[in-house]
């Protein structure tokens, strides 16, 4: 079985939960036992697109020429020749939605393979655009074998899914513990030096909808609680202007982390804040991540996956985005409760193991892609 994946961006281009979430589908994909081999390539557009193919992870990683962006919109004006190449050779094709030029590539291909969708996130911030958008968006849905949601809260509560249940799957996003690296005692022991221990740790790209100017708000009531921030991003000048603007002393930027790095981040923290506010945050691997590592977290209730993979007063605590109480009093909770801290990482790491597994994932994707070539099922 040969499946492409097509998105906008990939590593080692830009570091992001989407692009770790197809390098998961891809890894996992690839060490399941069928009985037919699984290949698995990437299709993505690149700002240094040479070389044009190479392997990383073991998975070939094809890359077009990004030539501009259009409201986050990848655009390349001479990509349709290689992308018709990796069509030529899949049996199946999964794109990632959203990705608008992505519909045009298909349409102008004439791909003629069968084709799933995975419907990452509705398009939040570009509404002008959108509209615009619609006509294509819904045509290139519409002629979908299959449409997956990564989680039923979301595909409870996006209209866009709505008028999909006719060919909708709810697969959620897994990571596996053996795609990471194991934890370094030398990197511990410096981080440990430098930031201490039992901090509340944020994981992540620093962009609009993470909600952390909601907790910098917050930890203005909370001076004695450290937080740590690990991930850069567009939005990291104004948060760090609005760390000097309070007078705040208990937030620590430490930029982009290493793999390694994040692990011991994860071991020395006492658990994750993960504030994103609005829709624009469908799901959070760095969720996931915190469930792997047995950390509790607060989130916010937006109606997306995070509250599917953060369940308030199991894993966690979710909390009104609109009520900044609610947040102050979770990390308050949090900082001065370790038995409360104890069990519910406990209990995230138990749903981690349940239902958010790389293999599980991968094999549900696997599943998806036999029935619609009507192959064999994955062996278990």
């Amino acid at each position: 079985m040969k499946v492409l994946h097509v998105y906008r961006t990939y590593f080692p281009d830009t570091q992001g939960g989407l692009e770790e979430v197809i390098r998961q589908i891809c890894i996992n994909a690839q060490s399941l036992e069928m009985e037919h081999s699984v290949e698995c390539r990437v299709f993505y557009l690149s700002k240094n697109p040479m070389p044009d193919k190479f392997s990383q992870d073991g998975i070939l990683t094809i890359r077009a020429p990004l030539h501009f962006e259009i409201a986050s919109c990848s655009i390349s004006l001479q990509c349709m020749a290689l992308f018709k190449e990796q069509v030529e050779w899949a049996d199946i094709i999964n794109y990632h939605f959203p990705w608008p030029f992505a519909d045009m590539l298909h349409l102008l291909g004439r791909v003629k393979k069968p084709y799933v969708v995975t419907y990452h996130s509705d398009i939040v911030k570009q509404k002008g655009l959108l509209q615009l958008y619609k006509p294509l968006m819904k045509w290139f849905l519409g002629k979908a074998d299959a449409v997956v949601a990564t989680s039923p809260n979301y595909a409870k509560s996006s209209d866009v899914l709505s008028a999909c249940q006719d060919k909708l799957e709810i697969i959620p996003l897994g990571i596996s513990e053996d795609s990471y690296p194991s934890l370094e005692n030398d990197i511990l022991i410096s981080l440990e030096e430098k930031l201490g221990r039992d901090f509340f740790l944020f994981v992540g790209v620093l962009r609009y909808y993470k909600g952390l100017h909601l907790l910098l708000d917050a930890l203005r009531q909370l001076p004695e609680i450290k937080v740590v921030i690990a991930g850069k991003g567009p939005e990291e000048r104004e948060l760090k202007k609005k760390v000097e603007d309070l007078g705040l002393n208990n937030v620590i930027f430490v930029g982009y982390v290493s793999d390694a790095e994040k692990v011991a981040l994860y071991t020395l923290s006492r658990g994750v804040i993960f504030p994103s506010h609005i829709r624009s945050e469908a799901f959070g691997v760095t969720l996931l991540e915190a469930s792997m590592f047995s950390k509790p977290m607060i989130s916010c209730e937006i109606e997306t996956g995070t509250s599917f993979v953060n369940l308030n007063g199991v894993t966690g605590t979710v909390v009104d985005p609109s009520v900044p109480s609610e947040l102050v009093k979770a990390i308050r909770d949090f900082h001065y409760d370790p038995e409360k801290v104890c069990l519910l990482g406990e209990n995230a790491r138990n749903r981690y193991l349940n239902h958010f597994t790389g293999k599980s994932m991968a094999r549900s994707y696997l599943e998806l892609y036999g029935k619609l070539l009507n192959y064999s099922s994955v062996n278990r």
